[in-house]
């Protein structure tokens, strides 16, 4: 396993523990969204192509203006997930795959707190 994918792990790890641990409802799916960004917007593109082809939602391509003053542009896979470190991992794996075959940045992933009803 690179070094690359076992950092990614870990991150999905501790990400699941603290939205867990912060009392998001674990029993429902949850929107994932996993980042990728390229100064490159024909790469990006087809990354994006690709992670659709992967089963992924995928929005538009946004241009984002960069503290330095550069541009990069960004898309987000999207899919509806449980918080099971398992099909997290398998994710990240496809998407790190995709990300180094189009030379863009896979930036991790984020989700919306989901409360625990009562």
């Amino acid at each position: 396993m690179s070094t690359e994918l076992q950092e990614w792990r870990e991150f999905n790890q501790e990400t699941i523990e603290a939205l867990i641990e912060d009392g998001s409802d674990h029993s429902q799916a949850h929107t994932i969204e996993y980042h990728f960004a390229s100064s490159n917007f024909e790469a990006l593109e087809k990354a994006a192509v690709d992670a659709f082809k992967a089963g992924f939602e995928v929005g538009d391509a946004e241009e984002l203006e960069l503290d330095d003053g550069g541009e990069v542009f960004c898309f987000d896979a999207v899919v509806e997930r449980m918080l099971e470190i398992e099909l997290i991992n398998q994710d990240t794996e496809k998407l790190l795959v995709i990300a180094n075959k189009h030379k863009v940045h896979y930036d991790g992933w984020g989700t919306y707190f989901i409360e625990l009803e009562e």
